[in-house]
């Protein structure tokens, strides 16, 4: 069974929203498939199971909490 997930993520401007797209981009690596529309990024995630999907979103989302109290120290 395929499990998919989207996320829609709406940052204060585009600004913040690239630099913080720009950190975690590297670490998709087949697990996540991100793009960046103008202040938003929109990940799709795709797992084998449940588990393994929570995991996933886990680390995406703590990755982009990181990145984003760093974008917004830098305002």
């Amino acid at each position: 069974m395929k499990i998919n997930c989207k996320l829609n993520l709406k940052f204060e401007n585009e600004k913040i929203a690239k630099t913080i797209y720009s950190s975690i981009k590297i670490d998709d690596l087949g697990y996540v498939e991100s793009l960046l529309d103008k202040n938003k990024i929109i990940a799709n995630i795709s797992s084998n199971s449940i588990g393994s999907i929570l995991h996933t979103l886990d680390d995406y989302l703590a990755c982009i909490s990181v990145a984003e109290k760093i974008a917004q120290s830098n305002k």
